[in-house]
C-alpha cells in the first residue's frame, strides 16, 4: 500500500521503469507489487529550484516499517530516480496509522 507522489520526475520517464521499480521496493517492504501506486505531480517552482530540471521531490506514505527498511527503501528510489537523469532526490517519508486508515469504508486495522 505505499504510495509514493513524485514532483520533479517525467511521467513518461518513470512509467518506463515503474514495474521493476514495484518489484524492487516490494521485496524491501515485503508486501505484493501490486500494493503500490506511484503518481507524477506536474508542479511549477516559484521559488527555489527555479529552472532546475534535475531536482526531484518525493512523498511516500506507508505504514511504518523501522528505519533500516525507511533506508533501503529511500536508496532503491533514489537509484532509480538518478538513472533517469535527476541529479538531487530528496524523499520523505508519512506514517499511517492502520486505525486512520480505511479501505473501502472500513479501517485496515
Amino acid at each position: 500500500m505505499p504510495h509514493l507522489l513524485l514532483r520533479g520526475v517525467p511521467a513518461e520517464k518513470l512509467q518506463a521503469v515503474s514495474g521493476p521499480l514495484a518489484e524492487e521496493l516490494a521485496v524491501v517492504c515485503g508486501c505484493g507489487a501490486d500494493n503500490f501506486t506511484m503518481s507524477c505531480m506536474q508542479a511549477d517552482n516559484v521559488y527555489g529550484y527555479e529552472g532546475d530540471a534535475s531536482f526531484a521531490f518525493i512523498e511516500v506514505g506507508w505504514f511504518e516499517r523501522g528505519q533500516e527498511a525507511r533506508g533501503q527503501f529511500a536508496e532503491t528510489v533514489t537509484n532509480c530516480v538518478r538513472r533517469l537523469g535527476v541529479r538531487e532526490v530528496e524523499i520523505v517519508f508519512h506514517a499511517y496509522r492502520e486505525d486512520s486508515y480505511y479501505i473501502n469504508g472500513k479501517p485496515a486495522g
